[in-house]
């Protein structure tokens, strides 16, 4: 089966030559989200903890779209502009996931898009 892309309205339109997600041999494929509030365009920076859950809001629509849940997600990338910013954004990360977490790695980086402090991507399977 070919690589299906899948948009919607309800993320951030990408800002560059990529796909919000894409489908490929039962794999979904999210594309990094930042606090972009899509009906906006604005960026949700009030506070660490108000920007991550724009973040999770953002994936969250893109596994709606592709009619997968957080359950189905079997890898993340987490991207911090500074690593004193883990333990909040972990609380937050923490709040979409019911056990059985899927692998993860977290890393702070020099930059991130717009200025924003957290970056999320994922990977997700179609079949539990």
């Amino acid at each position: 089966m070919p690589k299906q892309i899948i948009n919607t309205n309800n993320a951030p339109a990408p800002i560059g030559p990529y796909s919000q997600a894409v489908r490929a041999n039962g794999l979904v494929f999210l594309s990094g989200q930042v606090a972009f509030i899509p009906a906006t365009g604005e960026l949700e920076l009030s506070s660490i903890s108000a920007e991550t859950h724009q973040v999770m809001k953002n994936l969250q629509a893109l596994l709606d779209e592709a009619k997968i849940s957080f359950e189905h997600v079997v890898k993340t990338t987490i991207f911090l502009s500074d690593m004193s910013l883990f333990a909040e954004v972990n609380a937050v990360y923490n709040t979409y996931f019911s056990g059985d977490f899927p692998a993860r790695e977290t890393v702070a980086v020099k930059g991130l898009p717009r200025s924003v402090n957290v970056e999320i991507s994922m990977i997700a399977v179609e079949k539990l």
